[in-house]
């Protein structure tokens, strides 16, 4: 682990405009740099790096950070290796903190169980080229796929032998450990099988073996797929490890990583042999699950490189179940999703043998459609004529468009949905609010649907806006953290006045924010405001109240995402500039610290409101599983939950009185 002592001198010295610009070519725009996004496709520059705030931004993309970030994220590196790049750029010599014994086994742990898994993909391809049962076998397999020796060695395919001489069926163990590998290290990594009976089993003996690399390019795991006819599975996977999680791994995104982000576009198909082959005709923008339906961590994976992903499934129904199952999982974490099926009797792997790569390209272009004509289109003979079956489907279509998050889209596809199935908007806007409220999206769905239902009065709602501030009693616990961390970071050190009731009571923003909240023992949820949070107490507590904080303390911060956080508060337009509607009617209007007086004591007390009721609500779950004859849990629960209610009583006048 880097000391903090290191980690200060790194950010110290770094120069957020020379580390980019190692990267970027940047010109001088007033105080700023600016650029052309080098995180996605655009033409009229938004990337700008401030040299004075040691941060740079992409009001396209939305990405934005200190000089270590920008690293992390350009170069596909953790927090420590972008440190040590940044470290090694200015000659600072980069000193670690010793690691506990426990962290220290862990590692050699790690580290050991690569080193064995490295010499397995070796050992593999060595077998499959340098034997006769490898050759007849596995090489034979490979050749009648079509697959070259170049495509061969670039993904590290082979062969784990059988020995069908030997009844043990471990020649690889057995050569493993002759080679001076430990039992230990091979059962771990799942490469050996130990026997109850004494003896070992290689895992994947008489399997061809696909290694399954990091997204740094180390071997983590193998795939082998068996070739005989006979009851065993036909792939098989290496079981979770230390080193190897299948839910968080995806096959061929090492090779894929950087045409991926490039093209801006991810192509997702089903098998490992699919990947490989539309890498060879060129196409290497392509990864596959491993063995699982498509998870929420894979997903997340592909949308460090670009959020735009393309379904490429077989044609059966295997693979349309398998396209609609991703589909929905793509929407929720809020990327672009479109689907392709390939004819009938078709899959990635045959599809790719039989057309060159202008005709895959092409295929895929002209085919991709989004999920609402994909859905619609795979039931139309059905719901032609029967309007039971189409009302299915439109509330089977409602269901996906409630898991997209970001709410411009999702009235996007609302339009879409209508324009398709030939029925009222407003009916699909009602339908997406009834499939919402209750669930995840209970309050957001609720301000969804009065947005939507209230367009012609819009200059009504933005002046109530600017009257409530922009906070509302709908605001999810995140939204109001944030909005409250950047109320301290932005004007902890101010002393503002806040009319309650007839008297005018004068409050220093930092010291009313934590004696509201640490006064009842609520804290902050979400880790990235927690940690701002707290950076602005220990640099207040150093520097006294009324003191500003620096911003490059929480730019700098000794966390990425906390640090991301700080720059997008810090980035952000003032939400307190005076409307343009009052302007128009020449309504006068209140001066910033006025504003600030009313808004930031609101957002306290909004948020005290919400995370009491979450309280109470663990205590009702806790009360619910409470054993029958647990007098003393039931007394102390119920006595808790009796006290945050009169709380809660006294909050919800509060805000009667100054919110609605």
């Amino acid at each position: 682990m880097i000391d903090r002592a290191t980690v200060d001198r790194i950010y110290a010295a770094a120069n957020v405009v020379e580390v980019v610009s190692d990267f970027v070519s940047l010109k001088k725009k007033g105080v700023n740099y600016m650029a052309c996004c080098p995180f996605h496709n655009e033409k009229t520059p938004s990337f700008v790096v401030s040299p004075a705030k040691g941060l740079y931004k992409c009001f396209g993309c939305g990405k934005g950070g200190n000089a270590v970030t920008f690293v992390m994220e350009h170069e596909r590196l953790t927090y420590v290796e972008a440190l040590k790049w940044v470290a090694k750029k200015y000659g600072i010599e980069v000193e670690e903190r010793e690691e506990t014994p426990e962290e220290k086994q862990r590692n050699d742990d790690r580290e050991s169980m690569m080193v064995v898994n490295s010499w397995a993909s070796d050992y593999f391809a060595k077998q499959m080229y340098e034997t006769d049962e490898g050759l007849s076998v596995g090489r034979s397999y490979f050749a009648s796929r079509g697959l070259s020796d170049a495509t061969i060695k670039r993904f590290g395919l082979g062969y784990c032998p059988e020995s069908r001489a030997s009844r043990e069926k471990d020649t690889m163990t057995q050569d493993a450990l002759r080679a001076g590998y430990k039992e230990h290290y091979l059962v771990d990594t799942g490469l050996t099988i130990k026997r109850e009976t004494g003896g070992y089993y290689d895992r994947f003996c008489g399997r061809v073996m696909f290694p399954i690399h990091s997204i740094s390019g180390r071997v983590v795991a193998f795939s082998g797929r068996a070739l005989a006819s006979d009851n065993r599975a036909k792939y098989l996977n290496s079981p979770e490890s230390i080193v190897y999680s299948k839910s968080h791994n995806l096959y061929g995104i090492y090779f894929a990583k950087s045409a991926i982000a490039r093209e801006n576009h991810c192509i997702l198909v089903e098998g490992n042999i699919d990947v490989v082959q539309l890498h060879q005709k060129g196409i290497e923008n392509v990864v596959a699950p491993l063995g699982t339906a498509l998870t929420v961590e894979q997903v997340r994976l592909i949308a460090r490189f670009t959020p735009n992903i393309t379904l490429l499934f077989d044609g059966d129904k295997a693979g349309v179940k398998a396209a609609l199952k991703g589909v929905d999982l793509v929407l929720k974490e809020g990327l672009n999703v479109r689907v392709v099926v390939l004819p009938e009797g078709e899959d990635p792997d045959s599809y790719a043998r039989s057309h060159t790569a202008d005709q895959i390209r092409a295929y895929v272009e002209e085919n991709q459609r989004d999920f609402i004509s994909f859905k619609s289109s795979l039931y139309a003979r059905e719901v032609e004529r029967d309007p039971i079956r189409k009302g299915e489907l439109i509330e089977d279509i409602v269901g996906s468009i409630v898991l997209i998050p970001n709410k411009i889209q999702r009235s996007v596809f609302i339009k879409e949905c209508a324009k398709i199935m030939d029925v009222d908007e407003q009916l699909i806007v009602s339908e997406v609010v009834r499939r919402s409220v209750g669930a995840q999206y209970g309050a957001e769905a609720r301000e969804f649907v009065v947005r939507e239902q209230a367009r012609q009065s819009r200059e009504e709602v933005a002046k109530e806006a600017l009257t409530r501030g922009p906070h509302t009693a709908g605001s999810s616990m995140t939204e109001l953290e944030r909005e409250i961390t950047g109320y301290l970071i932005k004007y902890g050190h101010l002393t503002l006045d806040y009319r309650e009731g007839r008297e005018t009571v004068h409050f220093n923003v930092a010291e009313s924010i934590f004696d509201s909240l640490e006064g009842d023992e609520i804290y902050f949820r979400d880790e990235r405001y927690r940690a701002l949070v707290a950076c602005y107490k220990e640099h207040n507590q150093e520097l006294g109240v009324g003191v500003k904080v620096p911003e490059h303390y929480f730019i700098e911060l000794d966390n990425p995402e906390a640090s991301s956080a700080a720059v997008d508060i810090l980035t952000e337009g003032d939400n307190h500039k005076q409307s343009v509607i009052w302007k128009e009617h020449d309504i006068a209007s209140e001066s910033e610290e006025e504003r600030l007086g009313k808004i930031i004591p609101k957002a306290i007390i909004l948020y005290k409101s919400k995370a009491i009721e979450a309280i109470i609500s663990t205590l009702n779950e806790e009360l619910a599983a409470l054993p029958e004859d647990d007098d003393a849990g039931l007394a102390r629960i119920l006595e808790a939950i009796a006290m945050l209610n009169n709380e809660r009583n006294k909050i919800a006048k509060q805000i009667a009185r100054n919110i609605l």
